[in-house]
């Protein structure tokens, strides 16, 4: 009885650990690298949650409004970066250049850069999770230069 007992939960515990890895996945499992979009509008509403967050905006296409959704990076990293709750809050107007979902039909990006109305520019996707380097993530080695040191170093 002990062992199906244990083996029973152990069984759980692979279950649910499974779902923790299939809810966080690599950007090519769902983004298209090769459809760029830019989507300028009001913030929604916004799921700050992990393992990643989405950010709602409606934007205007043909006339209509849209709602897309956008993933960013977690709650945790885009602190870090200084993007927080109440950076996106609900009404903010914002343009984020992203990458589209494989499938086109759906309403859904990766977010890379999100500029504000003031014109300031953070960069919200996740990084190393085999988006393509196009420059907007800082951590990216070489694709933008560093930031000299006081001095000129």
């Amino acid at each position: 009885m002990r062992k199906v007992i244990g083996a029973v939960i152990v069984c759980a515990g692979l279950a649910i650990a499974g779902r923790a890895v299939l809810a966080h996945h690599a950007f090519g499992a769902e983004f298209d690298p090769n459809a760029p979009v830019r989507l300028q509008g009001k913030v929604v509403r916004l799921e700050w949650v992990n393992p990643h967050t989405w950010i709602h905006v409606q934007v205007i296409r043909e006339g209509k409004p849209e709602v897309w959704m956008v993933e960013g990076g977690t709650p945790n990293t885009l602190l870090r970066r200084g993007i927080s709750r109440d950076t996106v809050a609900i009404g903010t107007e914002i343009i984020v250049d992203g990458y589209q979902t494989k499938d086109h039909s759906l309403k859904r990006a990766n977010g890379r850069d999100v500029t504000f109305t003031d014109g300031r520019k953070l960069f919200m996707g996740s990084s190393g999770t085999g988006a393509p380097r196009d420059g907007s993530d800082p951590t990216e080695g070489g694709s933008k230069p560093a930031p000299k040191k006081p001095g000129g170093r």
